[in-house]
């Protein structure tokens, strides 16, 4: 089908911390496999795999040495083919994520290329003279740091804007462009549907005009990967970039153009941030439904959106924007009802389904992300440890990598050895087998409005309107010749008067019961109405 994407709704699973079933502590893909019924029950039809490659794990698995090969920690390549069997049985596709500005120092291409300057992998990576004796530029690294590495070997810099253990590959070189249309082609042969495009605004760069990314040559790559190993697949494509305008944006998504299906944006992720990982402000409910919208307005008609709350690289939306106590049931479904009743494909992370929160983390061993780790000692020249653990436990990687509880035992089901990494903290208490049997369950209405996304097509295509949107409560409308819907939402903990009376029999889904018309809204109500 055509754009098939479109009608995708993608469920992302973090194998590491999804289920493991032999005893070690890490997710695996027969733990995937276990639970594929679950999956389909819910709903959703697509399933973007976060890198299972063989990895040294210093980035859990972002840093790839073998781009071909499944790491035993998650399974054989007969356990991932047996996998993508039972999926395609069940009518669900597969997405790989695509790792490509950068691969492990341990990857082949890498431990060739750092042995010599004649090397003939030396120009798979980008590297450079020393200036004045020092790295030649001063570049940072998104995990602290210098983005330049010295190696004693051959006397040069090679560039990594992440992990030093995660050097840049060199897109200028044709050789590696075709290793990566190669690589990507081997996937979609196998019976991969598409790519989840790691940071690939990245992969265009200009040095010596001190461009790092979204450089110059950004569309003419992706454009070359559309053409010689997207396209003749019909595959889909989600591209992370970071930064971006609509327009911009608009730019990789345009049909005519041929590139990416579709781009994350996050620009609602920051909202009320005072600075970077670990600066969180005051959240501005107001202000992220305004983003929203700009960027539905924005794209409308020609682009596609990837609506997204959560990813492996956030932490739980319920600490951030919405309520852990009292109202989690309620904040978690008016969330889902906002963000997934606008136009583009859904995507949700594993256990955003079930309510899940941030682990609370009392001391840095027990915290396991690159990023944080390496943070640590600057932000100790701001802070003491107890605060540094507290914006740990709001604002690290950690927070949605926490394995998924799938029941009340002491590992929450997820093991029956040491979890790499803790469970959140009322993992008795909200968990799978809880959530599923509960009398207000978020996964039993997250089936809703996933049934509901997929079956209505004004939900899917309609036009968008941002009616208002102030002191908290947002509505908007969805609709098309044929139809009308408007979606009214209360984004806090107090209730909030209408200026307008809603008939009972006009409701097509609430987060609350009721039985006559409603002109009050309850704290973090939604309401989805048939106009």
């Amino acid at each position: 089908m055509e754009n098939w994407y479109k009608e995708a709704v993608v469920y992302q699973i973090y194998p590491k911390s999804f289920c493991d079933t032999n005893g070690d502590g890490i997710g695996d893909i027969p733990g995937i496999i276990s639970k594929l019924d679950y999956l389909k029950e819910l709903g959703i039809n697509t399933i973007w795999l976060s890198p299972c490659y063989v990895s040294p794990g210093d980035d859990n698995g972002y840093d790839i040495a073998d781009y071909r090969t499944i790491d035993p920690v998650y399974g054989t390549m007969e356990d991932f083919k047996f996998m993508l069997s039972e999926m395609n049985k069940r009518g669900i596709k597969l997405l790989m994520d695509l790792v490509v500005n950068h691969t492990s120092d341990e990857h082949e291409w890498f431990c060739e290329s750092r042995k010599s300057k004649d090397n003939p992998y030396r120009d798979y990576y980008i590297w450079r003279d020393p200036v004045d004796g020092h790295e030649p530029n001063d570049w940072k690294s998104n995990f602290s740091g210098s983005a330049w590495e010295y190696d004693e070997t051959t006397e040069q810099y090679y560039l990594h804007l992440f992990s030093k253990k995660q050097p840049d590959l060199n897109w200028e070189n044709p050789k590696v462009r075709q290793e990566i249309v190669d690589m990507m082609k081997y996937w979609l042969d196998m019976g991969v549907s598409g790519f989840r495009c790691d940071v690939i605004n990245l992969i265009s760069k200009d040095i010596e005009n001190n461009v790092s990314g979204d450089g110059p040559r950004l569309h003419e790559y992706i454009h070359l990967l559309n053409r010689e190993a997207l396209s003749p697949y019909d595959a889909m494509t989600v591209g992370e970039v970071w930064g971006l305008s609509p327009e911009e944006s608009l730019m990789l998504t345009h049909p005519d153009r041929e590139e990416l299906s579709m781009v994350f944006q996050f620009e609602h992720m920051g909202v009320g941030r005072t600075g970077g990982r670990f600066y969180l402000g005051e959240f501005e409910p107001d202000k992220y439904v305004e983003v929203l919208a700009k960027w539905q307005k924005g794209l409308n008609g020609i682009g596609w959106n990837a609506l997204c709350v959560e990813n492996h690289d956030q932490s739980r939306c319920l600490n951030r924007i919405g309520n852990t106590d009292k109202y989690r049931y309620e904040s978690a479904t008016m969330i889902a009802t906002l963000v997934y009743m606008m136009q583009g494909t859904p995507y949700i992370f594993q256990g955003q389904e079930l309510g899940l929160i941030n682990p609370v983390f009392h001391s840095l061993d027990e915290c396991r992300d690159i990023e944080a780790l390496n943070a640590y000692p600057e932000l100790l020249k701001e802070f003491d440890e107890k605060e540094i653990m507290r914006r740990f436990s709001g604002d690290s990687r950690d927070c949605g990598r926490a394995p998924i509880p799938w029941d009340a035992s002491e590992k929450g089901g997820f093991s029956e050895g040491e979890p790499w990494l803790k469970l959140h903290d009322r993992h008795r208490e909200i968990n799978a087998e809880n959530d599923l049997k509960a009398e207000k369950s978020v996964y039993n209405y997250y089936k809703e409005i996933i049934k509901l996304h997929r079956e209505n097509k004004t939900f899917l295509y309609g036009d968008f309107e941002l009616i208002s949107n102030k002191d908290a409560v947002s509505v908007y409308k969805r609709y098309d010749k044929e139809n009308s819907y408007r979606v009214v939402c209360n984004f806090c903990a107090d209730k909030r008067e209408l200026d307008f009376v809603i008939p009972a029999d006009s409701v097509i889904l609430s987060n609350y019961p009721f039985d006559k018309e409603i002109s009050e809204l309850n704290p973090y109500q939604a309401l989805i109405i048939k106009d």
